[in-house]
């Protein structure tokens, strides 16, 4: 008994111990720590317990018990930031499999994409409507634990939508409609404040509500306001009582203006951006997320009978002006962020908006930026990613070459860390 009681108390004292500490070296020939810094020559990241302790010149020795990681030839960059995805899906013109994939196949998805999407070098994502019912909260919370391998999920689940509208089930008949309703459908203030918090209830990271009508729906009303002044007033003054900041999916430019005048946070595609609009939103501190990728991933499917008719019309109606996005609201002095609208066209290929924004006037510098320091300040963790710099999480991608002279080396990642974790 005297020995099963020292055991035991053996047992408990080892349990009750701190863990040690887990210690990581990481080197590399170069570095860019903060995208407006330039690049640095050899470098040493010590990293121990998900986050970065020191960022030294040269190669420096490695202490007993850590682990040694090194890059030779290769720079190192803060993790990418993609703040418009959807994990849960994958490209699809048929929008009926709503009606005949179980939940628990999104599930599948979103697991298999995280990780395709951190390989890809982007560690932290905001994903902006989910298929299944609190899906990326758990997918969030996986990753977080080290469960499964991908990014940092912030997410608004379900999308706050008008009833029929983008982002409400539609193009079945009504009583498949009815069955498949998301419940986040809304008429009038009181109505739409109480979705917000019910959506607040469910877990969501920030609030996004569909404030225009939407390119691959099956809803065929067009692509402007759809939510009135009152009630995007609402949502936004119910979000921020609750510390949510709101992304609002806009196209037309006068739901544009509405939305940016009412106080949202993000403009999500801003496809129809004129003068007006861009004034309302520079006024309120609104920022652009172009999704550039979303409109070259749909233009390639068109005529292949990959869309349904009503979704070809506007897909050809938005494709003239999604070129000019970015450069229209750079003219005008609106800010820009990075995002993608991954899902719409394949997971893994979020790099490739890089070029286009380099395309339509950005430098390489503030490509970087609006993927790193820019992106974290609109999901208001400045102080946590975006950035080598101890303190930091410890999200580190690496890739050849210079991405302030050629940022479009970002489509090409070498090795990924996310919260100081080996992403493989």
């Amino acid at each position: 008994m005297r020995k099963l009681i020292a055991g035991l108390a053996a047992t408990l004292m080892a349990s009750a111990a701190p863990a040690l500490a887990q210690t990581t070296i990481i080197h590399a020939d170069g570095i860019v720590t903060d995208a407006d810094k330039p690049l640095q020559g050899r470098v040493t990241v010590t990293v121990t317990d998900g986050r970065i302790v020191s960022v030294e010149e040269g190669w420096t020795g490695t202490p007993d018990g850590a682990e040694m990681i090194h890059l030779e030839g290769k720079t190192l960059v803060p993790g990418l930031i993609d703040l418009h995805t959807h994990l849960s899906g994958d490209p699809s013109g048929e929008f009926w499999r709503a009606a005949t994939t179980p939940s628990e196949w999104n599930v599948l998805v979103a697991a298999k994409n995280a990780r395709i999407t951190a390989l890809a070098g982007f560690t932290t994502v905001r994903d902006v409507g989910s298929r299944t019912d609190q899906v990326m909260q758990m997918l969030g919370r996986a990753t977080a634990e080290g469960m499964l391998p991908g990014p940092r999920v912030v997410t608004s689940a379900r999308t706050i939508a008008i009833v029929g509208g983008h982002g409400d089930i539609n193009g079945f008949r009504r009583e498949v409609n009815d069955s498949l309703g998301t419940s986040f459908a809304c008429t009038g203030p009181v109505e739409c404040a109480e979705k917000v918090r019910l959506a607040s209830k469910y877990g969501a990271d920030l609030i996004k509500i569909t404030a225009t009508g939407g390119v691959l729906s099956q809803q065929g009303r067009g692509l402007e306001a759809h939510f009135s002044d009152e009630e995007m007033r609402s949502i936004v003054t119910t979000a921020e009582s609750l510390g949510l900041k709101v992304a609002a999916h806009a196209h037309g430019a006068r739901g544009i203006e509405a939305a940016a005048r009412a106080g949202v946070h993000t403009i999500e595609h801003g496809t129809y951006l004129d003068e007006a609009a861009a004034k309302a939103m520079r006024e309120n501190g609104t920022t652009l997320v172009p999704t550039l990728m979303a409109f070259e991933g749909i233009k390639g499917n068109l005529g292949k009978g990959f869309y349904t008719p009503v979704v070809e019309e506007k897909i050809r109606a938005v494709s003239e002006y999604a070129s000019t996005i970015v450069e229209r609201a750079r003219r005008w002095g609106v800010k820009v962020a990075f995002g993608t609208d991954a899902g719409v066209f394949p997971h893994g290929q979020n790099a490739g908006e890089f070029a286009l924004m380099r395309s339509n006037g950005m430098s390489n510098r503030e490509a970087l930026a609006s993927a790193t320091t820019g992106a974290a300040a609109i999901i208001g963790m400045e102080n946590e990613i975006g950035r080598i710099a101890p303190g930091y999480s410890a999200d580190i991608i690496a890739v050849e070459g210079n991405p302030l002279e050629d940022v479009t080396v970002l489509e090409n990642v070498d090795w990924v860390m996310a919260r100081g974790r080996v992403i493989e």
